[in-house]
């Protein structure tokens, strides 16, 4: 989109932008989401940006009515297969907080300094900034959805100092923390200020465009391994649990069907909702990891307009499309866990749960594990193509991490005993979330690029394709 266009997304107040850019009014020093219901600025008062970061890097604050560091992810760093896709998915990993740039760099086989040239170019800011914003953003969530202390709310965001988380939230908010907290949206406070890190911290996971939230967890429901995963309630409202093994912790996470205000699923719903989460942390330092891993799972940073739109005018696939309006490609929320899962099948992955998972120290209900490390399987059982996929993935010659280079790991695959091309495209739509994985051995038309993943969904769900 050139300026005009972005304007006039503005103007119109689309929500269908939220996330894709931000703008920024010079007079008032405030930058919105393009749905900000706020009185339009004239034109010669607005600047726009691609991401938050850069916006707060050139000195606006955010504004609190439309609150836009809230809005889904920029559906393109999902699709991207680029340096600049792939750092941006390790930030929202947490890279920046946990390794530093030098870590982020490492990762993606560039310098610090290639890295940082790219990410200004393009987006506006440099890696630190883009954790900076990050950072901000998780520290507002717990804030406004706890009752912890706000000292250790400050490293609990991944700030270094309590200075810093202070300066932060001044800059970016133009408020103190304590004043944030007190501006939380009264609709949930009753929920979320009573909650504790025992009783875990509501969130409201943002998608734009309509949502297709059955198809989605009936997919969960039918994979879903016993000990570390469970679907449970009548359909329509559903609640998804499953454990997580996150860098500093563990967590146990809870997915709501059941679609959140303004978030129905067919075309004539308003252009976006949520889906309600609640998240049991050992380390709070975990969260933003946390929600990054559960995004990516539920598929929900995806632009379905753009979708729907070019397979909506393929003449096989129309019927379909109208049919189920912002279907989604569901990815996983451990990308090494997922591998391993679709080379050996469901059964048997129970039984590898049972065998090498790791109890939890406080179990919850039916959830008692977490899935075996990579490590601990090839150890446990170094022969076979089970021993195989998990020593490359425990000593890194097969990456399937956020910022992982998705040729590159499929090659890899490629030379797994054991691993074929049906399993290997798996891997491919599910960990490494590539929107674009043609069904093995079968022609597909062109007019399905760049979101054949998601061409496959619509046919599995009409039947037309086996599951």
């Amino acid at each position: 989109m050139d300026e005009d266009s972005r304007y006039e997304a503005v103007r119109s107040r689309d929500a269908r932008f939220d996330g894709e850019f931000f703008f920024a009014v010079e007079t008032t020093g405030i930058y919105c989401r393009p749905s900000c219901p706020a009185v339009t600025p004239k034109r010669r008062n607005v600047r726009f940006f691609a991401t938050a970061a850069a916006a707060q890097g050139s000195g606006f604050r955010a504004c609190r009515r439309c609150r836009p560091d809230a809005v889904p992810g920029s559906a393109a760093w999902n699709v991207r297969a680029d340096v600049v896709g792939r750092a941006v998915r390790l930030i929202g990993d947490g890279i920046v907080d946990r390794e530093g740039v030098a870590g982020l760099a490492s990762r993606l086989g560039y310098s610090a300094r290639q890295v940082q040239r790219q990410l200004t170019a393009e987006l506006g800011a440099g890696p630190v900034a883009l954790a900076r914003a990050q950072r901000a953003h998780t520290a507002r969530v717990l804030l406004q959805t706890t009752e912890l202390p706000i000292t250790e709310i400050a490293f609990a965001a991944g700030f270094a100092s309590v200075r810093q988380f202070n300066d932060t939230v001044r800059a970016v908010y133009a408020s103190t923390p304590s004043e944030v907290r007190a501006a939380a949206p009264r609709g949930g406070r009753s929920a979320g200020r009573t909650a504790t890190p025992s009783a875990g911290i509501p969130l409201r996971l943002a998608h734009r465009g309509p949502y297709q939230a059955g198809a989605v967890f009936d997919l969960l429901a039918q994979e879903a391994v016993p000990g570390i995963e469970e679907v449970s309630g009548p359909a329509g409202n559903r609640t998804y649990r499953r454990t997580l093994r996150l860098p500093h912790g563990t967590a146990i996470v809870a997915v709501e069907e059941a679609p959140g205000e303004g978030a129905g699923q067919g075309r004539a719903a308003h252009p976006g909702g949520w889906l309600d989460a609640r998240l049991h942390l050992t380390d709070l330092r975990d969260l933003t990891t946390a929600v990054q891993r559960l995004r990516r799972l539920f598929d929900l940073d995806a632009d379905p307009y753009a979708v729907d739109e070019r397979l909506g005018a393929d003449a096989r696939l129309a019927p379909l499309v109208a049919a189920r309006p912002g279907l989604r490609s569901p990815g996983a929320a451990d990308a090494d866990e997922l591998a391993v899962r679709a080379l050996v099948g469901p059964r048997r992955a129970e039984e590898l749960v049972r065998r090498y998972g790791k109890a939890l120290d406080a179990p919850c209900g039916s959830l008692t594990h977490l899935f075996p490390e990579a490590a601990v399987l090839a150890g446990a059982e170094p022969r076979g193509p089970l021993g195989a996929l998990t020593t490359a993935l425990a000593d890194g010659a097969v990456r399937l991490d956020p910022g992982a280079d998705r040729d590159e790991a499929h090659g890899a695959l490629l030379s797994m005993p054991g691993l074929d091309a049906r399993t290997i495209a798996v891997i491919r739509t599910r960990a490494l979330g590539d929107p674009d994985v043609g069904p093995p051995g079968a022609d597909t038309p062109d007019s399905w690029r760049p979101w054949r993943s998601y061409a496959l969904q619509h046919l599995r769900a009409a039947g037309e394709l086996d599951q």
